[in-house]
């Protein structure tokens, strides 16, 4: 796809990609193979049938491929935009073995916006069941449980404690990479399909537990909102921010137009990020945007970077400065962040994730200049609800443990997507959903059978 120019986008939080026209959408539908054992199929967390809508694609069929796309998938214009297809679809294309593999992303992308400017169309919905879910949480997770059970006949009430459904499509993921319209259009297409939506509802405070286990099933898709942190010396310091807050003050609540959006957010002259996933790269790329000289600080080498390669050459090409194979120890500062200490990082034994294990150099401190510092080293399960509902198991590190099909140690009551696996992406959050909505829908229609 084609992009905006560098000094352009930087000036704003307009979409980068400029997304595939008619004739380009075509052209790469026209390269599908059309396998008859589609392994991309088997790639997909949600398991769309690929080669099928692209074949509508290349027919130039375009509301039939949407149409496609959509009886497995009713986020499409999300998951065209953030998943990462090049190791899930796209990796599994048989073309990638010798040359590039069919841009399944950018075709579900055209497919899905080519609908939205056409007007949606709402999927056939069964008829009532007359049974009661409730969805606690509407990001990926619970967006995808409520598609599929409104789908499947059932009434289905979503409580998002936030003033904007939509959880880490709105509040995490910036515009410049996904634009908060896309979202908005897709939630509309669930509330006409019957999704009852109540923003500013905290289950287990404003929503007590009863009210909530009083439904026929419950599924808990609350995400992985609590940040971590390096719990190193001056992370009190004013001007230390977790990307979660740092990224919800820009995206959810416009702080980079404050005073016309009440919400502040620093607007440093340098910052400093930490971590090296896609999260850390939204964080650089929304503080360069909001005017900081920007120094990402990783602590291992490039290739070992977790973030998305588009992401991580377009973070570069915006001016975002790499500091690899090193990692903070302190935070400067007496009330303000002034900078950061950090040590240099030397690669040793790998570790359980196939990396090398990086361990400190000694005597190889050094100090990076910075007025803001943003950390981004991954976040896990809010336990506000979690600990609420007595008897629920929850691991280590506080998600929900589940089976594979989503069930809890509670009776009727599921979960799915990063409350229950731990951060992980959209698509995987989405594809765990689908399979929960599937147990629960055979739970209510047994129960019916039985009465």
């Amino acid at each position: 796809m084609g992009e905006r120019p560098v000094r352009e986008r930087l000036c704003d939080f307009l979409e980068v990609d400029c997304g595939l026209s008619p004739d380009e959408a075509v052209a790469e539908a026209e390269r599908c193979l059309q396998c008859k054992k589609p392994s991309c199929v088997k790639g997909c967390p949600v398991e769309i049938d690929i080669p099928a809508f692209i074949a509508r694609i290349a027919d130039r069929d375009f509301s039939a491929a949407a149409r496609i796309i959509k009886d497995d998938n009713l986020l499409p214009a999300v998951c065209g935009r953030v998943c990462p297809q090049e190791v899930q679809c796209e990796g599994e294309c048989i073309l990638g073995v010798k040359d590039s593999p069919v841009r399944i992303g950018a075709l579900e992308r055209f497919a899905a916006d080519y609908e939205r400017e056409q007007g949606f169309v709402v999927p056939p919905l069964a008829g009532p069941t007359g049974k009661q879910v409730a969805i606690v949480g509407s990001g990926p997770a619970g967006l995808t449980a409520a598609a599929e059970l409104a789908r499947a006949g059932h009434s289905v009430t979503v409580f998002e404690s936030l003033h904007e459904a939509g959880g880490v499509l709105m509040y995490g993921i910036p515009a410049f990479r996904l634009p908060k319209d896309v979202v908005q259009a897709e939630i509309d297409q669930l509330r006409k399909m019957g999704v009852e939506i109540r923003t500013n509802h905290l289950a287990g405070a404003s929503v007590p537990v009863p009210e909530l286990l009083a439904y026929d099933a419950v599924f808990i898709g609350t995400g992985a909102g609590l940040p971590f942190f390096m719990n190193i010396p001056g992370e009190q310091l004013n001007g230390v921010y977790s990307a979660n807050e740092f990224l919800t003050r820009v995206n959810l609540m416009h702080a980079e137009r404050f005073p016309e959006y009440d919400t502040p957010v620093r607007h440093a002259g340098r910052a400093v990020v930490v971590g090296g996933g896609n999260v850390a790269m939204d964080a650089a790329r929304v503080a360069r945007r909001l005017g900081a000289r920007v120094t990402l600080v990783y602590r291992r080498r490039e290739e070992d970077l977790p973030a998305r390669r588009a992401e991580v050459v377009r973070a570069r090409e915006e001016g975002v400065e790499f500091a690899l194979c090193a990692n903070p120890v302190r935070v400067l500062g007496t009330n303000f962040v002034t900078g950061v200490e950090c040590v240099r990082m030397e690669m040793c034994e790998i570790d359980e994730s196939g990396r090398p294990e990086p361990t400190p150099v000694g005597g190889s401190n050094f100090v990076i200049d910075a007025d803001m510092v943003i950390q981004a080293i991954g976040q896990g399960p809010n336990p506000l609800l979690i600990r609420k509902l007595g008897g629920i198991r929850y691991g280590r590190k506080g998600n929900i443990v589940v089976d594979e099909e989503g069930r809890s140690s509670l009776d009727r009551v599921y979960a799915a997507g990063d409350v229950a696996t731990g951060a992980a992406t959209v698509i995987l959050a989405m594809g765990g959903a689908k399979k929960a909505a599937r147990a629960i829908d055979r739970m209510l229609r047994d129960d019916r059978k039985g009465h």
